[in-house]
C-alpha cells in the first residue's frame, strides 16, 4: 500500500502518544486535589514559553521559505500567529491567579519548565523543517488534550471564569487549517523523496520528554 502523507502523520502521532500516566499534575488538577499554586506557576511559566516558541516558529518559517519549502513556512507562520493569540489570552489567567504585573515580572522561571522552549529553539536552528512539522504536530496532540482537561476542570474545581480559561480553550479547540498545512508540508517533503519519519520520531520523543518535564516540575 502506498504510504500517504496522512498515513505518515497519523503513524508519527500514534507512536509519540504519551503514556496516560506520564503527567503527574493534570489528573490532580482535574479532580481538584492539586494546590492552586500549581496553576499560578503554570501560567507564569507560559509567560516565558510562548514568546520563545513564537520566535522559534518565525525562524523556522524564515528557514523554510529560504529553501523553497513554502508549505512548511506557512505551517510555522500559523503557529507563530497562534502563539500571539494565546499570549493575549494568558493575561486573564494570570490575573485570575491574583498575580499583578510587578510580581509576574519578578517571577523566576524554572529550568525544568523552560527546557521545552529551549529544545524548540534548537529545532529552529538545526531541525529539518518537515521533521519538525511532524514532531510538533504529535506533541500538540497531547498538549491540546491536557488543555481540554484543564478548560473543563478549572471552572468547576477552582472557580476560574470562562475568560480566565480562554488560554486553555484556545489550545483545546480543533485547528483544521493547521492540520491541512501540516499535511501539505509532509506531502511536499514526500514529493521530494524525503522519508521524514526517522528524524521526526527522534525530535518528537525529546519534545514529549521535555513536555513531561514541564508538568513534573510544576507538580
Amino acid at each position: 500500500m502506498t504510504r500517504t502523507p496522512q498515513h505518515l502523520l497519523d503513524d508519527v502521532v500514534a507512536q509519540l502518544a504519551p503514556d496516560p500516566a506520564a503527567n503527574p499534575l493534570v489528573p490532580r488538577l482535574a479532580d481538584g486535589t492539586a494546590n492552586r499554586s500549581a496553576i499560578t506557576a503554570l501560567a507564569l511559566e507560559q509567560r516565558s514559553v510562548i514568546p520563545a516558541d513564537r520566535l522559534s516558529f518565525l525562524h523556522l518559517a524564515e528557514r523554510s521559505a529560504a529553501t523553497g519549502e513554502e508549505a512548511c513556512a506557512a505551517f510555522f507562520r500559523t503557529l507563530a500567529e497562534g502563539e500571539t493569540l494565546a499570549f493575549d489570552r494568558l493575561g486573564a489567567l494570570i490575573e485570575a491567579c491574583g498575580v499583578d504585573k510587578t510580581d509576574a515580572d519578578a517571577y523566576e522561571p524554572r529550568a525544568g519548565c523552560q527546557a521545552y522552549p529551549a529544545y524548540v529553539a534548537w529545532l529552529a536552528l538545526n531541525g529539518d523543517p518537515v521533521d519538525v512539522v511532524l514532531a510538533l504536530t504529535a506533541n500538540f496532540a497531547s498538549w491540546g488534550a491536557y488543555c481540554a482537561t484543564l478548560a473543563r476542570a478549572l471552572p468547576t474545581r477552582y472557580g476560574f471564569s470562562e475568560e480566565a480559561c480562554g488560554f486553555f480553550v484556545f489550545f483545546a479547540e480543533p485547528a483544521p487549517d493547521l492540520e491541512r498545512q501540516a499535511l501539505a508540508a509532509v506531502r511536499a517533503g514526500m514529493d521530494r523523496g524525503l522519508d521524514a519519519s526517522g528524524s521526526a520520531l527522534r525530535y518528537g520523543k525529546l519534545l514529549q520528554r521535555y513536555e513531561a518535564m514541564f508538568w513534573e516540575t510544576l507538580a
